[in-house]
């Protein structure tokens, strides 16, 4: 398969945003992948929805936005507003996970759970029908550059068989150290979207790097 490339804006210049967006419009990715944290449910803060709807005013591709926030359902319809396609909650910070999956459908996004890399995917077992994505993170929220963590790809591969046994249509998303050397790993272990900030941004041809990602398929039995 081929898998969707998120770039994700965190890494990104944002002196010179627009560029950057830019640059992704050009290149083969195929979502913006928007990271906000709230200083509460992970260490950091980082950008909200004012500048969501900056990049939304340069953006020519769906804006993918990863709640890393305590209450999210306060603030669904405002990311909506400012441009959200997609929108992913925590499933540690949603004690009504499937009103807030509902909230967000209503809105016209699709509905995505995050789950951090302690959790265990078995936990959605009554939620995966009713998710359009799954983000699974491969490093702990909060920072960008982190590590990759390589028991990720044996927690992949669970979710897709519990994808299948449910008969979900929800795509699995990695956040968090994915680059060229993880890449063909995690989509032969069940990865739909791959999300990449330093591994992208950090790179003197961002548009290759993104290409080179695109490229990476892998052939699996589904």
């Amino acid at each position: 398969m081929t898998p969707l490339i998120a770039p994700s804006v965190l890494a990104a210049d944002f002196a010179n945003l627009q560029r950057d967006i830019e640059m992704i419009n050009r290149s083969q990715a195929d979502w913006i992948h928007f990271d906000v944290m709230d200083g509460r449910f992970v260490p950091n803060i980082s950008i909200g929805v004012p500048v969501c709807e900056a990049v939304n005013r340069h953006a020519q591709k769906p804006i993918d936005v990863h709640l890393m926030i305590v209450q999210p359902e306060h603030y669904l319809e405002a990311f909506q507003k400012a441009g959200a396609g997609i929108i992913s909650v925590h499933y540690e910070a949603c004690p009504h996970l499937h009103r807030v999956l509902d909230q967000i459908r209503k809105l016209g996004c699709r509905a995505g759970v995050a789950i951090n890399p302690h959790t265990p995917v078995n936990n959605l077992e009554e939620i995966i029908a009713e998710a359009d994505l799954v983000n699974v993170m491969s490093v702990n929220p909060g920072f960008g550059g982190q590590k990759f963590i390589t028991a990720t790809l044996d927690k992949v591969a669970r979710l897709k068989e519990l994808i299948l046994r449910r008969r979900s249509a929800a795509l699995i998303e990695i956040d968090g150290g994915v680059n060229q050397d993880n890449a063909a790993a995690l989509l032969a272990a069940g990865a739909d979207v791959l999300v990449a900030g330093n591994f992208v941004f950090s790179a003197s041809q961002p548009e290759q790097v993104i290409a080179a990602l695109k490229k990476t398929v892998v052939t699996r039995e589904v």
